[in-house]
Protein backbone atom coordinates (compact mmCIF):
# COMPACT_ATOMS: atom_id res chain seq x y z
CA UNK A 1 0.00 0.00 0.00
CA UNK A 2 1.40 3.54 -0.95
CA UNK A 3 0.05 6.48 1.52
CA UNK A 4 -0.08 10.06 0.33
CA UNK A 5 -1.15 12.51 2.66
CA UNK A 6 -2.36 16.19 1.90
CA UNK A 7 -4.08 19.33 2.95
CA UNK A 8 -1.90 20.57 5.55
CA UNK A 9 -0.97 24.46 5.76
CA UNK A 10 -1.16 27.69 7.34
CA UNK A 11 -3.85 28.33 9.67
CA UNK A 12 -4.79 30.71 12.90
CA UNK A 13 -5.06 29.43 16.15
CA UNK A 14 -8.76 28.58 17.02
CA UNK A 15 -9.10 27.36 13.02
CA UNK A 16 -9.71 24.07 11.06
CA UNK A 17 -8.19 21.91 8.08
CA UNK A 18 -9.18 18.74 6.64
CA UNK A 19 -6.53 16.10 6.14
CA UNK A 20 -6.50 13.86 3.64
CA UNK A 21 -4.57 10.51 3.19
CA UNK A 22 -4.85 8.69 -0.12
CA UNK A 23 -4.09 5.07 -0.74
CA UNK A 24 -3.07 3.29 -3.85
CA UNK A 25 -3.52 -0.70 -3.27
CA UNK A 26 -6.21 -3.31 -4.06
CA UNK A 27 -6.87 -4.09 -0.70
CA UNK A 28 -6.70 -0.88 1.28
CA UNK A 29 -10.43 -2.29 3.23
CA UNK A 30 -8.01 -4.61 5.37
CA UNK A 31 -5.64 -1.84 6.49
CA UNK A 32 -6.10 0.19 9.75
CA UNK A 33 -4.75 4.03 9.31
CA UNK A 34 -3.44 5.98 11.68
CA UNK A 35 -2.69 9.36 12.04
CA UNK A 36 0.57 11.05 14.20
CA UNK A 37 2.37 14.08 13.83
CA UNK A 38 5.87 15.27 15.00
CA UNK A 39 7.19 18.46 15.72
CA UNK A 40 10.72 19.90 15.30
CA UNK A 41 12.75 18.21 18.13
CA UNK A 42 10.54 15.87 19.39
CA UNK A 43 9.19 12.42 19.06
CA UNK A 44 6.47 10.98 16.54
CA UNK A 45 3.17 11.15 18.67
CA UNK A 46 -0.02 9.09 17.94
CA UNK A 47 -3.05 11.36 17.04
CA UNK A 48 -5.69 8.93 15.70
CA UNK A 49 -6.30 5.98 13.76
CA UNK A 50 -9.53 4.01 12.24
CA UNK A 51 -10.54 -0.21 11.83
CA UNK A 52 -10.61 -0.94 8.33
CA UNK A 53 -14.07 -0.76 8.40
CA UNK A 54 -14.28 2.47 9.44
CA UNK A 55 -16.70 1.10 12.71
CA UNK A 56 -13.84 1.21 15.71
CA UNK A 57 -11.87 4.66 15.88
CA UNK A 58 -9.35 5.97 18.46
CA UNK A 59 -8.34 8.99 19.74
CA UNK A 60 -5.37 10.85 21.82
CA UNK A 61 -7.09 12.47 24.60
CA UNK A 62 -5.61 15.66 23.66
CA UNK A 63 -7.50 15.89 20.41
CA UNK A 64 -10.82 14.43 21.35
CA UNK A 65 -13.86 16.29 20.63
CA UNK A 66 -12.10 18.42 17.88
CA UNK A 67 -10.36 16.11 15.68
CA UNK A 68 -12.65 13.43 13.44
CA UNK A 69 -10.99 10.47 11.63
CA UNK A 70 -13.46 8.87 8.86
CA UNK A 71 -12.38 6.74 5.61
CA UNK A 72 -14.34 5.87 2.39
CA UNK A 73 -13.03 2.48 1.47
CA UNK A 74 -14.56 3.05 -2.40
CA UNK A 75 -12.33 6.25 -2.89
CA UNK A 76 -9.47 4.85 -0.46
CA UNK A 77 -9.30 7.92 1.10
CA UNK A 78 -9.03 8.29 5.19
CA UNK A 79 -10.15 12.21 6.25
CA UNK A 80 -8.56 13.69 9.36
CA UNK A 81 -11.30 16.62 10.17
CA UNK A 82 -9.27 18.72 12.95
CA UNK A 83 -10.85 21.91 14.65
CA UNK A 84 -9.64 24.42 16.99
CA UNK A 85 -6.62 23.64 16.36
CA UNK A 86 -3.57 25.04 18.61
CA UNK A 87 -0.39 26.38 17.96
CA UNK A 88 1.34 23.10 20.24
CA UNK A 89 -0.30 21.57 17.01
CA UNK A 90 2.54 22.95 14.79
CA UNK A 91 3.62 19.74 13.14
CA UNK A 92 4.13 17.08 10.04
CA UNK A 93 1.45 15.13 9.97
CA UNK A 94 1.64 11.48 8.76
CA UNK A 95 -0.55 8.74 7.81
CA UNK A 96 0.42 5.15 8.24
CA UNK A 97 -1.13 2.09 7.51
CA UNK A 98 -1.07 -1.55 9.14
CA UNK A 99 -3.34 -4.96 8.26
CA UNK A 100 -6.10 -5.45 10.60
CA UNK A 101 -6.48 -3.50 13.73
CA UNK A 102 -5.57 0.20 14.49
CA UNK A 103 -2.46 0.83 16.73
CA UNK A 104 -1.66 3.68 18.87
CA UNK A 105 2.14 2.56 18.39
CA UNK A 106 4.07 4.27 15.32
CA UNK A 107 6.60 1.42 15.18
CA UNK A 108 3.28 -1.16 14.33
CA UNK A 109 2.27 0.28 11.06
CA UNK A 110 3.87 -1.22 7.83
CA UNK A 111 3.59 1.65 5.54
CA UNK A 112 3.65 5.83 6.11
CA UNK A 113 3.44 8.59 3.96
CA UNK A 114 5.23 10.95 3.23
CA UNK A 115 3.53 14.19 5.75
CA UNK A 116 1.74 17.43 5.25
CA UNK A 117 3.16 20.44 7.01
CA UNK A 118 0.56 21.75 9.81
CA UNK A 119 1.48 25.26 11.17
CA UNK A 120 -0.82 27.19 13.73
CA UNK A 121 -0.11 30.56 14.48
CA UNK A 122 -1.31 32.49 17.50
Amino acid sequence: VQLQACGGGLVQAGGSLRLSCAAYGRTFWNYAVGWFRQAPGKEREFVSAIVPNGGNTRYADSVKGRFTISRDNAKNTVVLQMNSLKPEETAVYYCAARLGFYSSNAGAYDYWGQGTQVTVSS
